[in-house]
């Protein structure tokens, strides 16, 4: 059986999918976006700024499910432009100390809303 994960804290679903699924001990997220979950308008400032709110919903939705960025054991990041890597690994390595879970870093063409950078998370709770 799997469950929809869903929470006001992160930004609604903008199509017809949940913010994360949990199946037994897994959570799959969806992506996030840098949506500020009151306005669902994209975040103003630089790309730090954006990482940091994407972070943000995605903490949200893990704990919505029970979980945290301690259980996750794979990230997998959109950005639009790979000049953006450097800042995105300064604002994500605050958020994962000890042994960061695997990952992959995706440059892709356009991010839904036109944002700037997208990512999705597995986690393992339970």
């Amino acid at each position: 059986m799997r469950t929809a994960i869903q929470t006001p804290s992160a930004p609604a679903a903008i199509g017809p999918y949940s913010q994360a699924i949990r199946k037994g001990d897994l959570i799959f997220t969806s992506g996030q976006i840098p949506l500020d979950p009151e306005t669902g308008q994209l975040v103003d400032g630089d790309i730090a700024a954006q990482t940091r709110r994407v972070l943000d919903n995605l903490a949200a939705v893990l704990d919505a499910g029970g979980a945290s960025f301690a259980d996750v054991v794979k990230t997998t990041i959109f950005l639009i432009d790979l000049g953006d890597f450097a800042a995105v690994n300064a604002v994500y390595a605050e958020r994962f100390a000890g042994a960061p879970p695997a990952r992959s870093t995706v440059g892709v063409a356009r991010l839904p809303k036109d944002a700037r950078v997208e990512i999705e998370m597995i986690a393992v709770c339970g």
